[in-house]
């Protein structure tokens, strides 16, 4: 990842960054308002959320569901245009990995993710993607 920003000047690496963060805090404003656009659309296998606070909801009911996880980077992401690749893994307290992923990011002129693309490379244990399209 040698260029971090496209050509418009938007720094994707940064809304990378942020996009890491918001899913390892608490209930953070600032964060979520800086993290995602006003009409952000997140398509994973649960389901398709629209808005930011169908996020902060998601990321609550999930921080309950999975206490003390931390959402963290397998490798740098990928970077073009106005998209980044986010390969990750959910850690659980034991350190175990819990899933794997690669999201797909989309990221507006002002910074702020827009879209977001969720595949699971490593589902959890019992866990069918197909029963959730």
């Amino acid at each position: 990842m040698t260029d971090t920003k496209n050509l418009e000047g938007t720094d994707i690496a940064a809304a990378v960054e942020r996009y890491v963060r918001f899913w390892n805090s608490g209930a953070d404003d600032v964060l979520t308002r800086d993290t995602w656009s006003d009409d952000v659309e997140y398509c994973a296998p649960v389901g398709v959320l629209r808005g930011p606070a169908a996020l902060v909801d998601f990321r609550r009911q999930f921080g309950e569901h999975m206490s003390g996880y931390e959402f963290r980077r397998r490798r740098e992401p990928d970077l073009h245009h106005d998209r980044a690749r986010v390969a990750w893994e959910l850690i659980t307290p034991d350190a175990d990995p819990f899933a794997t992923g690669t999201d797909v990011l989309v990221v507006n002129d002002r910074g702020r993710v827009c879209g977001v693309t969720t595949f699971l490379d490593r589902a959890p244990e019992g866990f069918d993607s197909h029963a959730h399209v």
